[in-house]
């Protein structure tokens, strides 16, 4: 008998939760096979069976469970691996965990499970509890809200407030927030005069918890250099052609930060007390945020333009609909931040707890230039700034970064 145990998935949550069963309950199942999907803040990720037999859950679905404790066990026959085997201490019901706000409260008999983005657009359209049973669902998920409210048997209603439960069961996305409709209502007066509330998505509050920890913990510098980005623009063009997938300025500085490890190792690494803990190879995060939350993905390999841009028109797609997998989001030791939209001209992002620097690159501004001729011509520029964690980090250091960077980008 082998026990499936939860590994640490990321370093923001001490519990996950169990949306999903693959395999049922008794069946049989082959060593590689996906038997799970588990829910971070985040994103939702598959656990693996080790070795093959028959399946038996342990955990119960759409209860939460912490890293290491038993979410299955495989036996080699199909009888169960013990007789009424109860929930591991690592797994909790959801009605157990109704004071979090991350938590599902317990349905009543026969209530469906609902997500927390069909609870904000239930609250925001005023549609109850009641008339989501009425569908019939086990799980009742934002689209299904959105088709109740449009139809017109779902007259607009108020109350029917339950607990919210932990994201979108069966579908590996993060729960993004309400839609501009609900966001117009969430602001309105309630009945007592009070603006409404509006609950924060499971991603917000996986943000909000970064950054808290961020700005209590690293004591943040920023230095900002302006580079002539006109020749690299230029460049993006012929280098799509030759690599066959769209090139753009994320590309070329995920290449040339990641180049930069072995001249500068200590901007790649963590801070451990009074020690830094160097990184072996360089691994970029790069920031998203397509509406449906912040996500830093993680570029693992480096090695060419190519690979590099393959890999970020894969994020690309995935932000659009929140579609990562934990193993996207983890090992990041250090980040390229992205705030090109027009007119963006300074961005300070904040130091990502367990790295210690953080690339903003903003958006390319025309410029006039004197000429030494006396000539007045223009050129394209970006401001490009470093976020570092002034502990192991000091000013020189900062400049001396950015200008190899820009050496390397030429």
């Amino acid at each position: 008998m082998a026990d499936i145990r939860v590994p640490k998935l990321n370093n923001n949550d001490t519990e996950y939760l169990v949306v999903e069963w693959l395999v049922e309950d008794g069946k049989p199942v082959q060593a590689g096979d996906p038997v799970a999907v588990l829910e971070t803040s985040k994103a939702a990720d598959e656990l693996e069976a080790a070795e093959s037999g028959h399946l038996h859950h342990v955990a119960g679905l759409n209860t939460w469970i912490a890293p290491g404790a038993v979410l299955a066990r495989i036996t080699p026959e199909a009888v169960p691996a013990s007789a009424g085997a109860p929930v591991t201490s690592g797994a909790v019901p959801a009605s157990a965990s109704a004071a979090s706000p991350d938590t599902p409260a317990a349905p009543a008999t026969g209530a469906p499970v609902i997500t927390d983005p069909a609870r904000a657009l239930m609250d925001a359209l005023g549609v109850t509890v009641a008339q989501v049973t009425a569908l019939g669902l086990p799980i009742v998920r934002r689209g299904d809200v959105e088709r109740l409210a449009g139809s017109a048997g779902a007259p607009p209603a108020t109350g029917g407030h339950a607990g919210a439960d932990g994201g979108d069961p069966g579908q590996a996305r993060a729960a993004g927030g309400p839609s501009p409709r609900a966001g117009e209502r969430a602001g309105e007066a309630d009945s007592g005069g009070a603006p409404a509330t509006h609950p924060l998505s499971r991603v917000q509050r996986a943000v909000a918890r970064a950054v808290t920890t961020s700005h209590g913990t690293i004591p943040a510098a920023y230095t900002v250099v302006k580079f002539d980005v006109g020749p690299l623009l230029a460049r993006t063009r012929g280098l799509s052609r030759e690599v066959r997938r769209p090139v753009g300025l994320a590309e070329l500085f995920v290449q040339a930060v990641a180049a930069l490890h072995p001249a500068f190792p200590l901007f790649f690494a963590s801070v451990d007390g009074d020690r830094a803990r160097p990184a072996e190879a360089p691994r970029v995060g790069v920031t998203f945020d397509m509406g449906q939350g912040l996500y830093v993905p993680v570029v693992h390999d480096t090695g060419s333009l190519r690979e590099i841009a393959d890999t970020l028109m894969r994020y690309r797609l995935a932000a659009t609909e929140g579609d990562f997998r934990e193993r996207d989001l983890t090992g990041a030791n250090i980040a390229v931040t992205l705030h090109t939209d027009a007119d963006v001209i300074l961005a300070i992002p904040f130091v990502f707890p367990g790295t210690v620097c953080a690339l903003a690159i903003t958006s390319p501004q025309p410029e006039v230039v004197l000429g030494e001729d006396g000539a007045v011509t223009t050129r394209t520029v970006a401001n490009i700034g470093l976020a570092y964690d002034h502990r192991l980090i000091n000013g020189r250091d900062a400049a001396l970064f950015l200008a190899a960077l820009r050496m390397e980008l030429h």
